[in-house]
């Protein structure tokens, strides 16, 4: 049930996108009295979903899941109509427009969708606000890294303050920052002294990769509930009780408890609890699982306060805009990894499964929105990428023309079509085959 509502996140999120794109190109065609023959939601090889004329465009969808597209009269796209383009050029045709009408067209999906972006931030925060952990929240008790983190100089309680001199304000962005910035150095507290992380060589890489969280926060151990037959409950101890050791070690934190208890199976150990006021010993003869019984509360707000903002639209706005751009930013810095050889992010890039894999596997309609919009950011940098049969492709032979004052031919157009649609279909390839040798491993 979960991946299906994960399947059913993408799906949706994939049709608004590309309605949203293909629409852009379609009104942008309108104004300037360029005829639309056909508007799709997803490619229809063989056969529609469904279909329908009106005003002379042809509206349906199609079965195959990969995208969209408005067949534009007059213009060499995937379809590949060389028919068409044989006959004199008509008045309403795409190739009878002046250049810079031309370029608007093309440009139109991308615009739309940087547009898109930009109305889900507004939206989002006018209705949700905004909600987070601050770094310096989490500072109170300190970080808790996983292997990686330990393996690249961090240790458990160290107290970040900035990255290569920056401070982050929300601590769940840390990790994407150091990727990002390519970060050097991380300064932390550590034991109440300054410290320095120097990330080894090949950080980098193996952050791209990593899958599990890179740091977590911590928080004391406080009993908030018993489970059935449970030890720690027969030995005394009480909702509320704060541990502080086991045999005389001190341990608050849940994470560094439950590691050391599972040393002591089959043994006795006397566990240190503070009660209100009061320090107490409980002795306790573990099982041979070594677990007391006790789970620890995991409600967050009785530990941090969470940075909350509430936005109206006027305060929404300027807000929205600043984080299109920023968005625009960090997936420009990712595709800079993507080609660098040195970090060898492309292992890293997947498909429909790894997009679809970013949705909650429940339905959470504020995550499915920020997703989306950063999808739909995603998309149009993709699609404005100098590649031939992506918008990006015919933008740079339209400059060219402008340039040069003169048309590339239309065999060189439709040879680098099909040269584009080659290329896009490697790379659908190899994206949706990494999917599916993460899945053998």
């Amino acid at each position: 049930m979960e991946v299906i509502i994960q399947i059913l996140q993408l799906l949706l999120s994939l049709s608004i996108l590309v309605v949203v794109h293909e629409f852009g190109h379609f009104a942008a065609a309108k104004i300037f009295k360029t005829r639309v023959e056909k508007f799709y939601l997803f490619f229809n090889p063989w056969f529609s979903i469904f279909k329908f004329n009106y005003k002379g465009t042809e509206y349906g969808m199609g079965w195959l899941p990969l995208g969209g597209y408005v067949k534009i009269s007059g213009m060499i796209d995937e379809s590949m109509d060389k028919e068409a383009m044989k006959q004199p050029p008509k008045p309403y045709e795409f190739r009878s427009k002046p250049a810079w009408q031309r370029l608007i067209i093309m440009l139109g999906g991308v615009i739309m969708n940087v547009i898109l972006a930009f109305v889900i931030y507004i939206t989002m925060l006018s209705y949700w606000g905004d909600e987070y952990l601050s770094t310096k929240e989490v500072n109170k008790y300190g970080v808790r890294p996983d292997s990686l983190a330990m393996e690249m100089g961090f240790m458990p309680g160290d107290k970040i303050v900035s990255l290569d001199g920056e401070y982050v304000d929300d601590f769940i962005k840390i990790p994407m920052n150091l990727v990002l910035n390519e970060v050097k150095s991380v300064d932390v507290i550590r034991n109440n002294e300054p410290f320095t992380i120097v990330l080894p060589e090949g950080s980098l890489n193996k952050l791209i990769n990593h899958k599990s969280k890179l740091l977590s926060i911590r928080i004391p151990f406080i009993a908030g509930g018993f489970s059935k037959e449970s030890i720690a409950e027969k030995s005394g101890m009480q909702i509320g009780d704060s541990i502080l050791a086991i045999n005389g070690e001190y341990l608050i934190y849940y994470n560094d408890l439950r590691n050391e208890i599972l040393n002591h199976k089959n043994e006795e150990v006397v566990v240190t609890i503070k009660r209100e006021t009061d320090t107490i010993d409980i002795l306790m003869q573990l099982g041979e699982e070594g677990l007391m019984g006790v789970f620890p509360k995991g409600n967050l707000d009785e530990f941090f306060e969470f940075s909350k903002k509430e936005y109206t639209i006027g305060e929404a706005i300027p807000e929205g805009f600043t984080r299109t751009i920023s968005g625009i930013d960090n997936y420009l810095k990712q595709l800079k990894l993507l080609f660098s050889p040195e970090v060898k992010a492309y292992e890293g890039v997947g498909g429909f499964i790894t997009i679809g894999s970013i949705f909650p596997k429940q339905w959470h309609w504020e995550s499915f929105w920020r997703l989306t919009a950063f999808l739909s950011i995603m998309l149009a940098i993709l699609n404005v990428l100098p590649i031939p049969a992506l918008d990006g492709g015919h933008v740079l032979f339209l400059f060219y023309e402008i340039i040069a004052r003169r048309k590339p031919s239309d065999k060189f157009l439709e040879y680098a079509q099909i040269f584009g649609m080659i290329i896009l279909f490697a790379l659908l390839i190899f994206a949706n085959g990494n999917d599916i040798m993460k899945l053998l491993k």
